[in-house]
């Protein structure tokens, strides 16, 4: 062959015998068949092989059937990000003329989702009370096509009675999908409770280091299998296997980052608790989070976020010039990273409760318990003076 051909065709290759601890990353669009009688489009490559990269490279599928194992589900399908997770499992489920309940508390976008593009696409979302509990089945409709739940809930931290939600939704053949991001989906069990499908934005804890946005759906058996599937190769949700690498390595230090991150956030909570500024501490594992009883009995653990709520006396002014008097604590939005971070929220819409502008969140790293709280200490003891 002319040397050009063997650029694209070439006859060296090195051994294949290189085993690793590491998950190699395949790059790639094109899946080469054998035969012509063996080509295919389809999705369920894990039954049936590949057969583009649209659907997953090797590293792609690994990273789902990871995901999949520690969840207890079925399936998992690695999407782009947790809110490309949350579109998925509304169009797999919900078409025009049905209804969907959400709770109110749940992740921002989300609902913006609910009022944007499903409400013109004529699928009505109704937020409900994360504390309902059993009494979600007076909201349940004959059109009622998927029950949300995020527990718990983004920035005021409520803990949902999801058995009860599912027992109530099961009753009227509903499926029930949670946002077990905060869980990692390893400190709620979704499915052991019940849930159909279960996703996360693995953005957060499993990347673990800020520098990646990726997302899983998981489903809990054959059913959720398919109707997500087919709603899955139709949007063309394709991940980088890059990032797939990246995710990869992040579970191999998931269970140490947890356990750290819970245990520091524990502290800082428990000593913004004492706070003379600080009216409340909305931490799951702390008995003035709503439903506190509920993360009692149903997880295994708490992880890095919490919010918490400053005394009356303070102004929203004030409130920001505490934020941007921290050093340690880096201003920004998301959570589950190496580093501390915290956001004002001012504009939190929760009915029968305002805050104010007084809410503050607060993402806990892996710096030392000591230096967060000194960075606090500091930040709380000059909120009175000029910024």
């Amino acid at each position: 062959m002319h040397w050009r051909s063997k650029l694209i065709h070439p006859g060296a290759h090195a051994p294949a015998d290189f085993r690793s601890l590491t998950t190699p990353t395949y790059r790639g669009s094109t899946v080469v068949f054998e035969r012509q009688a063996d080509v295919s489009d389809d999705w369920r490559q894990t039954e049936n092989g590949y057969t583009y990269g649209l659907y997953g490279t090797p590293t792609v599928l690994e990273l789902g059937a990871r995901i999949a194992e520690i969840e207890g589900a079925h399936h998992s399908f690695v999407v782009p990000g947790g809110q490309a997770a949350i579109s998925l499992i509304y169009l797999a489920y919900c078409k025009t003329g049905t209804h969907a309940l959400v709770p109110i508390t749940a992740y921002g976008p989300n609902r913006e989702l609910a009022g944007g593009l499903l409400k013109r696409l004529g699928i009505s979302v109704e937020a409900y009370d994360p504390l309902i509990g059993s009494g979600i089945a007076n909201l349940i409709r004959d059109d009622t096509a998927l029950i949300w739940t995020e527990s718990p809930g983004s920035v005021t931290m409520e803990i949902q009675d999801v058995p009860a939600i599912v027992a109530a939704a099961h009753e009227r053949r509903v499926p029930v999908a949670l946002d077990n991001t905060y869980a990692a989906g390893v400190l709620f069990d979704a499915f052991a409770h019940g849930v159909d499908l279960s996703m996360q934005a693995l953005t957060k804890y499993v990347g673990g280091h800020s520098d990646l946005l990726l997302g899983t759906v998981s489903v809990a058996g054959a059913a959720a299998y398919e109707a997500v599937g087919s709603a899955y190769k139709q949007l063309g949700m394709a991940v980088s296997p890059d990032d797939c690498s990246l995710a990869i390595r992040g579970l191999l230090s998931l269970g140490v980052r947890l356990e750290r991150l819970e245990k520091t956030a524990l502290e800082v909570a428990g000593w913004l608790a004492k706070h003379p500024n600080v009216s409340s501490v909305l931490h799951p594992a702390l008995e003035s989070c709503p439903g506190h009883e509920y993360w009692h009995r149903d997880f295994t653990g708490s992880s890095s976020i919490f919010s918490i709520v400053f005394d009356e006396r303070f102004t929203p002014a004030q409130v920001i010039s505490f934020v941007d008097r921290l050093t340690l604590f880096k201003i920004g939005f998301s959570w589950g990273g190496v580093t501390s971070l915290a956001v004002v929220y001012p504009n939190l819409d929760r009915p029968g409760r305002d805050y104010a502008g007084r809410l503050v969140r607060l993402n806990v790293g892996l710096e030392e318990s000591s230096d967060l709280i000194a960075d606090l200490d500091q930040a709380l003891n000059t909120m009175d003076a000029p910024a």
